[in-house]
C-alpha cells in the first residue's frame, strides 16, 4: 500500500499517524537509502503516566515498526519482512526527550540475504537503545523479524 513512498514522505505520514501523534513521537529523519532512522519522544501532560514519567507503552510504539520498515526497503522487493516479537527492558524512568536510533549495515543485509538463500525463513534479533538527553540507556528494545525470500524471486548470485 505504501510501498512506492519516498523515506521523506514516509517521514511525513508517520508524524501524523495517530498513534504517534498522540503519543507525541517524531520521526526526525528516515534516511535516503532506507538504511537508518532517527525517532523522538518528548514529555507533555498526555504522554506521562501516574509517576511522571514516560508511559512504557510510548517508548516501545516509538520504536515499534523501524526495523521492519527500514528491512523492507532496504533488502528489496524480493524479501517477505514481518515482524515476529518484541520486547522492552526498563532500565531508568524516561524523563524528558529521548531518542532511538535504528542503523542498518551492509552486514546485516548480507547475513539475511545468506541466511534465506535457499528459501528458508530467518527469525533476527534487532536491538535498540532508547536514550535520555544525557546519553543515558532509559530502555532496550528488541525486535524479532521473520525475513523470507518470495518463492518467485530469482536467486542471487
Amino acid at each position: 500500500m505504501f510501498a512506492n513512498l519516498s523515506p521523506r514522505a514516509l517521514r511525513r505520514l508517520l508524524n501524523v499517524w495517530p498513534p504517534f501523534l498522540f503519543a507525541g513521537v517524531r520521526v526526525r529523519a528516515i534516511g535516503g537509502d532506507w538504511r537508518s532512522a532517527d525517532v523522538e519522544l518528548r514529555a507533555h501532560w498526555w504522554n506521562r503516566n501516574y509517576v511522571g514519567v514516560h508511559f512504557g507503552g510510548s517508548l516501545f510504539a516509538m520504536t515499534d515498526p523501524f526495523w521492519m520498515l527500514l528491512t523492507i526497503h532496504a533488502i528489496g522487493s524480493d524479501y517477505i519482512v514481518w515482524d515476529r516479537a518484541g520486547e522492552i527492558e526498563f532500565l531508568k524512568p524516561g524523563r524528558g526527550t529521548v531518542r532511538a536510533t535504528f542503523r542498518i549495515d551492509d552486514a546485516m543485509l548480507d547475513e539475511i540475504r545468506a541466511a534465506t538463500a535457499g528459501g528458508e525463513k530467518y527469525l533476527r534479533w534487532c536491538e535498540t537503545d532508547v536514550v535520555n538527553g544525557d546519553g543515558d540507556v532509559v530502555a532496550r528494545v528488541r525486535k524479532q523479524l521473520y525475513i523470507r525470500r518470495k518463492k518467485d524471486a530469482p536467486a542471487s548470485g
